[in-house]
């Protein structure tokens, strides 16, 4: 008798899938264990295993909402776009009027990069109240070429729903992305005034303009909310994040007293940060260390990394060994279809700017995750390029306990999102990691000849280079020369940049692999 839970999980599966080839027609019965099997895969992040069952189900019940929904979303779990709008779309030409399949259906078009805008006006129309709904109708036509009008849908809710933070979320974005510098987080004001006792959308407001590094206007800002709200601990730690990525050390360390007894990540990014600008390296190693271990550990091996390298610390070869750790190979696509790429890619970069917290300097970068979208060119090169990415990983260093990135888990490769950037003359990107990801990768599609990008390492990918407000003396650990078709990988914890160059254009793809599963 077979013990094995897994074994046994995927027997159940396999009986299931058989029952229901088999039968002509599916009895109420076995349709509620067959759904009910289906739930437990996915709840369980087996998604995967259930995809043949729902796909025999949905056969026999084409129309069937629950069953139609679940095929979709064990679809979109997988990444598997294209064939979870097929599924959508079938039960629609089926003749379902379900809102929640035409939901599916309109999201899924979203991503992929289709018209959706009209699918999710019907679907408002059904549930006018939802602002998700209408929040993704917004983004669905500003894709479209639509953004006055999404403009002015999402104005009109905020009219009535003052404080809806998605809705001045995407309205800032809209606003920032088409130009607007000024008057880009006006909606915030506006329902700050109309509901002054409304802490998260002072918050919001606050880290809107934040992330444009406009300090003066963020300290009028959070002078503001404490007129209307007293000092609570949410603006004491916006002032002490004001303090010190605006450049007040005086101020910083009256508010590092007053906030000792706030927890949190933000907050203890902000005592980090503080402590390396002023060369207190032990001080922040010994912030970093309690939180190496926790769930938001993502967002402290980089700074784990500076301060080890800052005290000679061994460990910090430990942690990002960038000879074994960085990777490079060609991809497989030939010059017809990296031109082929170049010219989708162009066409997708429509903003007139990139978004207030992108790293971007000189240049735009796509919204979506690019490498979901619908164009065959895209679906041959994310096949290619994550043959590549498989390739390197069978290369790296053998499983190590505790390591974040030499992970035991190596095989389930999702995207965590994807993107692409266009640079222009003196266009770079300044020192980032990418927090959500386990490794990342960038793939160059257009880089300027030698002569007028100027001397190496212009144009360059480097490895290692701090942040350049912390003030560190710290050389970056190699650079990388980019080359059309090289496909680069590297811990997504590893401080990275690209250098500036003198003129041409410089597109490229990057992505980010989402942590591994067991």
């Amino acid at each position: 008798m077979n013990t094995d839970p897994a074994r046994q999980f995927e027997d159940a599966l396999a009986s299931q899938i058989q029952r229901v080839r088999d039968e002509a027609e599916i009895s109420p019965p076995d349709r509620a264990r067959a759904v009910a099997l289906a739930r437990q895969a996915l709840s369980a992040g087996v998604g995967s295993k259930t995809i043949p069952l729902l796909a025999a189900l949905n056969r026999k019940l084409p129309v069937d909402t629950e069953i139609v929904t679940l095929h979709g979303v064990a679809l979109r779990l997988e990444q598997k776009l294209v064939e979870a709008a097929e599924v959508f779309a079938a039960a629609q030409g089926a003749g379902s009027d379900d809102p929640v399949v035409l939901q599916g259906l309109a999201q899924t078009r979203y991503e992929l990069g289709l018209p959706a805008a009209t699918l999710f006006a019907e679907v408002q129309r059904v549930n006018p109240g939802n602002l998700d709904i209408l929040r993704n109708r917004a983004a669905a036509m500003a894709a479209e070429g639509d953004r006055a009008g999404a403009m002015e849908l999402l104005l009109a809710a905020l009219g009535t729903n003052p404080g809806w933070l998605d809705g001045h979320k995407v309205l800032t974005s809209l606003r920032w992305t088409g130009g607007d510098r000024h008057g880009f987080a006006s909606s915030y004001a506006d329902a700050a005034r109309v509901e002054p006792g409304n802490a998260a959308v002072w918050l919001a407001w606050f880290s809107a303009v934040a992330q444009t590094h406009d300090w003066e206007q963020v300290r009028a800002i959070l002078a503001e909310a404490e007129a209307h709200l007293g000092i609570t601990a949410a603006i004491l730690s916006a002032q002490l994040f004001t303090a010190c990525e605006g450049d007040d050390p005086v101020r910083a360390e009256a508010l590092l007293a007053k906030t000792a007894h706030i927890t949190g990540d933000t907050i203890n990014l902000c005592r980090i940060r503080h402590a390396l600008r002023q060369d207190r390296f032990e001080a922040a190693r010994d912030l970093i260390q309690p939180q190496l271990g926790g769930a938001s550990a993502g967002l402290f091996w980089p700074y784990a990394s500076l301060a080890w390298r800052l005290l000679n610390d061994a460990r910090a070869q430990w942690l990002d060994r960038p000879e074994v750790t960085i990777q490079s190979r060609t991809i497989g696509l030939n010059v017809a279809e990296m031109a082929e790429l170049g010219e989708i890619l162009r066409a997708l970069h429509s903003m007139e700017q990139p978004y207030a917290e992108q790293t971007v300097r000189g240049g735009t970068q796509t919204d979506r995750s690019i490498m979901l979208r619908h164009e065959p060119i895209l679906q041959r090169t994310r096949t290619a390029w994550l043959e590549a990415i498989a390739a390197n990983i069978a290369g790296l260093p053998a499983p190590e306990l505790g390591h974040p990135f030499l992970r035991e888990a190596r095989s389930q490769l999702l995207l965590g999102g994807s993107w692409s950037v266009r640079l222009r003359a003196a266009g770079h990107n300044v020192p980032h990691t990418h927090p959500i990801g386990w490794m990342s990768s960038s793939l160059y599609v257009a880089i300027p000849d030698a002569a007028a990008r100027g001397p190496a390492p212009a144009g360059h990918i480097t490895f290692g280079t701090p942040p350049p407000e912390l003030g560190l003396e710290l050389a970056p650990y190699c650079s990388i020369a980019p080359e059309p078709g090289l496909v680069v990988t590297f811990p997504s914890a590893m401080w990275h940049a690209v250098e500036p160059f003198a003129a041409g254009e410089r597109l490229m793809i990057a992505l980010d692999i989402r942590p591994p599963q067991f």
